[in-house]
Formats: C-alpha cells, structure tokens, sequence
C-alpha cells in the first residue's frame, strides 16, 4: 500500500477543513509514502489551510447559492451553471492526472463534482458525514459512496443501513491528546490564573450574534469577575477590539481574530460559549467542558440545532436559539458560572459522548476499500 494515491474533497469552513486535515495525517502515519491531493474551492479558507498543514490543494472556481439576493449575489448566482460545468471539466482533468486508488468527500462545495465525477469513472468513494442532520449533496453522493462514516447514531434515516460505519468526527490531534493544563493554558493568553473564564467561540468565520451579545455586555463580564478569551472571526475583529479598548477592559476580555492553538483555550476555560458546528461539538465532548450552545441559523436544514438537541436531551449542554442570544445569553453564562454543581454534571454528561480515534477508524475503511 505505499503507492496508495487518496484524493480528499471538500471544505469552505473550519469545520470540514480540520477533519479533512486529520484524515490525511492518518492516511500518513499508516502509510508514510502515500500521495495526497486535496480539492477544494478557489477563494475557500481550505486554499490557505491546507498548504499550511503541508498538503497540496488544487481549487476549483465552484461557489454556493447566494440567498440574499441583493443585485451582486444576482449576478454571482448567473454564474454558477458556467463554474458548475468549468469545475467538472477540471475535476476530470485532476482525476485522470492524478490517478487515485480512492476519493474522499468531506463535505463542503468541492465535494459533490469531485465525488460525481470520481464514482462516473469508476473510482471509489468514500463520504464522511459529519452532522446529526445530512445534508442534500452527501444524500445525493451516497448512492455511490462504498462506506458513509457517521458520528452520530440514527443515520439510516438518510443513508443504506448497509453503507453506514460508525466512526465519530475526527478532530485535531493536539485536542484530542490535550496536555495542557489549565494554568499553562490561563498564562498563555494573559489570563488570570484564580479568576472565572469563559472561552468565546463561534467557529473559524466567526458569528455574528454571539459576537454582538458579547459586545453589547462588556461591563456585565468585568462586573461578574469572569474573563473573557473571545475569538471574533475575521468579520468583526477591529470593531471588537476597539470596544473592549473604548470601554477600558482590556484585562478582562481578551480579544482574538483567531486562536490557533485551540487546546490552550479549552485547557483555560471553565465554561464555553459556541456555536453547533459538527466539528466544534466533537472537540466539546472530547475536552470535556460544560458548554453553552448557540446554534447558527444560517446553515442548511437548521443542522445546527439538531446537533445541539442530541447534547442537550442526554443533559451534556444547555442551548440558547440564536434569535434569544442577545436576552438570555448572558442571564444563561451567569447561572451557569455560579453552579459548580450543574458544571460537573454536564462535564461528566459530555465526556461520555466522546469518541476516539476516529481519524484512525475512518483510515481503516479506506484501508478496506483499497484493498
């Protein structure tokens, strides 16, 4: 197997990129001489993360449709069919190049003309769903997938029982063999080693009502003694900043556009503050942290809340509906903050919903499928 050839497909948000990422590294520690080549999409963070992580990207010039529907999203939606028909004459090209023994799908815009194009000439494919909820294009890709690797329970609702594995979301390495403590995590960000700490994040792009809600109670954090370690996203950074400046509590909220080293922030907190994202509530479980969930509503299928509810109803997380952020977030943080007792019990709930290896698991059905 050391000429084994693997084409992995997807991206457009932390969430697909850091699984994909985790896939290939698997792939390399099982067969240190494989080739790698990911597909993503042009102008997609996936083009600047992946070569960072050490692989090689090709983009294609694929986009999603745009809802709101002002006169650019007009014209980028008139677009499309011409991207749709440019990026599977490059996946062909790509495909008959690059000869892979397997695809793999991730999720995310690159995938489904990848995937399409792989199972027509004849390539095996492997999809990995990461939702509770799965989405329109990996339902439509499953047909021809050999293996579909799920992290939840339940998926058969969607995909041929037959077709199903069990392997749970693979996350990164340094979270999943976390050993930072929580001093080294408090010193790293220039956190008070005795006080509260809320670890903010709404995923790799940021979320804006989170992000507002937090903003919009600056003095409530100082006022309550609890630290703030607040990834922003890109989108509201300078304006975050300039804030916690203005309102002179730059000991308590700690700004960050983005926080790369992630196992430093959890080791920090006592209490999360997130969105839903597959990939984030993997992490969540695995760290072991009592959370706060925050379900994005801007995701197909309101995935996001269904993913929070499979928490929530085995008593491993509390959620509040994005719309009610602003007006119970911070009454939600509080309560929670001054019951160590409810800490404890969703930190032990949420422990038990974790699942390891999963990258291995997922390299174990390639492996399978190769062979």
């Amino acid at each position: 197997m050391s000429d084994m050839r693997i084409i992995i497909s997807g991206g457009g948000s932390g969430g697909h990129i850091f699984p994909a990422v985790a896939i290939a590294n698997a792939v390399k520690a099982r067969w240190p001489e494989a080739d790698i080549l990911f597909v993503g999409a042009e102008g997609r963070m996936e083009m600047e993360k992946v070569p960072a992580a050490g692989y090689e990207i090709k983009g294609l010039p694929i986009a999603g449709l745009q809802r709101k529907l002002t006169p650019a999203n007009v014209v980028k939606n008139l677009q499309l069919p011409f991207k749709m028909w440019k990026s599977r004459k490059m996946v062909k090209e790509i495909l008959t190049g690059f000869k892979p023994d397997i695809v793999v799908g991730v999720g995310g815009f690159a995938s489904e003309p990848t995937l399409m194009a792989a199972s027509a000439m004849g390539i095996p494919t492997l999809l990995q769903e990461q939702n509770s909820y799965a989405g329109l294009t990996n339902k439509m890709l499953a047909k021809n997938a050999r293996k579909i690797c799920v992290a939840y329970e339940g998926m058969e609702r969607f995909f041929p029982k037959e077709k199903i594995v069990f392997t749970g979301n693979p996350v990164r390495a340094d979270i999943e063999n976390m050993t930072v403590t929580n001093a080294e995590g408090r010193a790293h960000f220039g956190l008070n080693a005795e006080g509260r700490v809320m670890l903010s994040v709404g995923g790799s792009l940021g979320a804006r009502s989170i992000n507002q809600m937090i903003l919009a109670h600056l003095h409530f954090f100082k006022e309550n003694n609890i630290q703030v370690l607040w990834q922003t996203g890109k989108w509201m950074y300078d304006e975050a900043k300039a804030a916690v400046d203005q309102a002179k509590v730059t000991e308590w909220v700690k700004v960050h556009q983005f926080i790369s080293r992630m196992d430093m922030a959890y080791a920090a907190a006592d209490v999360v503050v997130s969105r839903a994202g597959a990939i984030a509530i993997s992490e969540l479980c695995l760290v072991g942290k009592p959370v706060i969930l925050i379900p994005s509503p801007n995701v197909a299928e309101d995935h996001q809340t269904k993913n929070a509810l499979a928490l929530v109803d085995r008593g491993a997380a509390l959620m509040v509906r994005d719309a009610d952020c602003d007006a119970q977030g911070p009454s939600a943080i509080l309560e929670l903050f001054d019951s160590p007792r409810q800490q404890a019990e969703m930190s032990a709930a949420i422990q038990k919903m974790a699942v390891r290896r999963a990258a291995d698991k997922i390299v174990d059905q390639i492996a399978k499928i190769v062979q």
